[in-house]
């Protein structure tokens, strides 16, 4: 009888979720070595996922890295009746933008564009709006509307129009992102999205979840809770480290057959939806690299001979009292070139290669992050 309850519990927390299906899209880095244009991009735009995590102050731009191989995103409505919009959900920022109809960028004319005249509910803002990167930025400027996810209206959203935006937004496989950091990273002078609709009742739980799956289709983001129809066993839950704006914990090892290969004295590591890899110190990449016996090429990745990838050993994270292990089916990136480990040099940065494998969930209201077992 206990059970019945339980999973009645469960159902009626499920029923209330809000969910939102995600796409994973052509990538960058595909899109452009089909063109034969990666190397020379990948030299005007390097990759520094740690730009974004950079402290700043309030005159500080909204910063972000060409990550060329983030795929995901789901669709959003902006404005009164919705206008469309692919966004990156990413937790590791804080701001929402989209592109407008006032831009004449070339990145622009492959994206949708914002048009703030056709919108009944849009009222303009008094912040400009930029986005720097490591080559460029992109500016605008801000606004007041309504933001429709799934069947959820979230009302007077602060966002940010971009006017220029750098070419290699181009590539990207979205139009704009809505980040899900905290409000002490939202530099529009307003709060985040989430926090509105934790703060005017649209959603259940003040939690958003996420599960990417390795296909184009079957990925989804989830508001307001967790659905176990996405995962096996339970969700093990991880308090933050430290009152940082991100979502942040504490990695105790990072071990392969047993041998301790990372994070030998405990490592603070990011969970970023907007970081294709696993980032981590040099010398620990390194070291993992060597045990995987990777090559590096100049960009820093690993190379490893894709036909030899099931004979690699599982990569063991050891997190707050639990074991998460990495097969070698999940840490693999194959891409044009051949294939690569999913592992990078940087700040310690848990991103899609870590949540492809397990199912990931964010609880604002007790600052944690949970992991489970991805179905």
């Amino acid at each position: 009888m206990k059970s019945a309850f339980v999973l009645l519990g469960l159902l009626a927390v499920s029923q209330g979720l809000l969910r939102i299906p995600l796409k994973r899209g052509k990538s960058a880095r595909q899109l452009l070595e089909a063109r034969g244009l990666f190397e020379e991009y990948r030299r005007k735009f390097p990759y520094n996922p740690a730009a974004k995590f950079l402290p700043r102050n309030e005159q500080s731009v909204v910063p972000m890295a060409f990550d060329p191989d983030v795929t995901y995103y789901g669709v959003i409505g902006v404005g009164t009746p919705p206008q469309l919009f692919k966004v990156l959900f990413d937790t590791g920022s804080s701001d929402l933008w989209v592109p407008s109809i006032s831009c004449t960028s070339t990145a622009c004319s492959h994206h949708s564009k914002f048009n703030s005249s056709a919108s009944s509910t849009f009222q303009a803002g008094t912040k400009p709006f930029y986005i720097s990167y490591n080559s460029g930025f992109a500016s605008g400027s801000t606004g007041y509307d309504t933001i429709k996810i799934s069947d959820l209206y979230v009302e007077h959203q602060i966002f940010g129009v971009t006017e220029t935006e750098d070419i290699f937004l181009m590539f990207v496989p979205w139009d704009g992102v809505l980040g899900l950091a905290f409000p002490g990273m939202a530099l529009e002078g307003g709060p985040p999205i989430f926090d509105n609709m934790w703060n005017q009742g649209k959603i259940p739980q003040n939690m958003f979840s996420m599960y990417l799956s390795s296909s184009v289709e079957g990925s989804m983001f989830i508001l307001g809770g967790t659905d176990p129809s996405y995962y096996t066993g339970s969700i093990k839950w991880i308090p933050l480290y430290h009152a940082t704006n991100y979502w942040n914990i504490l990695i105790q090892s990072i071990t392969i057959n047993g041998n301790t290969v990372a994070c030998s004295a405990s490592c603070e590591a990011t969970v970023d939806s907007g970081t294709s890899v696993i980032i981590g110190s040099g010398q620990d990449i390194n070291n993992i690299n060597g045990w995987l016996g990777a090559s590096t090429n100049q960009n820093g990745e690993g190379l490893v001979t894709c036909s030899s990838t099931n004979l690699l050993p599982d990569i063991v994270f050891n997190i707050n009292g639990y074991s998460f292990a990495l097969p070698p089916s999940a840490y693999v990136m194959k891409s044009a070139s051949g294939c690569t480990t999913g592992f990078a040099p940087g700040p310690w940065i848990l991103g899609e290669v870590f949540m492809r494998q397990f199912y990931t969930a964010f609880d604002i209201s007790n600052n944690m992050v949970g992991f489970a077992q991805a179905v």
